[in-house]
């Protein structure tokens, strides 16, 4: 995976407003000092910092301006200041403070927008004749799928609250959209994926 200097970043399409708020990125972990792995003498490393994209949960290590002010949970520009450069990653190369605050992040991430993520309750379409993107969330069968499809027919769902209190059986849906999305950054077998963009 190349490094971004200038770039904007591969995460997500850009929203049709015309504003370009895909390099948006939360916080995982913030090493001052650089990674440990890093044999070189400490003047010669830079500062690291993990960090999880706001808009298709992509996953990056980011080397840091030596003056850059940021903590674990910060929302940050990738291509801000602060930034020098960044890369994607996978899971497995995150450290273990930055996996740790995986869940955070996510539920830090869905519920400043969460219109986005009820619209998916709203929007959710079949893979194929058997499997729907809806029966990839947690503890969704083929009944709750169907009492989701009905009740949609009826009006759109606007917020979790009323997901929950129009569908009879469905107890939390943010959560099952949380644990599918964690899931879904963990596993790299999965073989459908529906809020995480492994393509960058």
């Amino acid at each position: 995976m190349s490094d971004h200097s200038t770039d904007a970043a591969d995460d997500g399409p850009a929203p049709e407003d015309g504003t370009d708020e895909r390099a948006a990125a939360v916080l995982l972990d913030v090493l001052p000092n650089g990674r440990p792995d890093d044999g070189r003498p400490g003047y010669q490393k830079s500062p690291v910092a993990y960090a999880l994209g706001e808009s298709s949960f992509g996953l990056y290590e980011l080397s840091l301006e030596e003056d850059a002010d940021v903590a674990v949970s910060d929302r940050i520009d990738l291509d801000g200041p602060a930034v020098s450069r960044y890369r994607g990653v996978s899971f497995e190369d995150l450290t273990r403070n930055a996996a740790a605050e995986i869940e955070y992040a996510v539920e830090a991430i869905v519920d400043a927008n969460e219109r986005r993520f009820v619209d998916f309750y709203n929007e959710a379409e079949p893979i194929t004749l058997r499997l729907h993107q809806l029966n990839l969330l947690p503890g969704i069968g083929k009944k709750l799928r169907n009492r989701v499809l009905d009740e949609r027919k009826r009006g759109p769902f606007e917020s979790f609250e009323e997901v929950e209190d129009r569908i009879s059986g469905l107890h939390s849906p943010r959560e099952v959209i949380l644990e599918r999305i964690a899931e879904e950054l963990r596993e790299d077998d999965l073989k459908y994926r529906t809020f995480v963009d492994r393509s960058e």
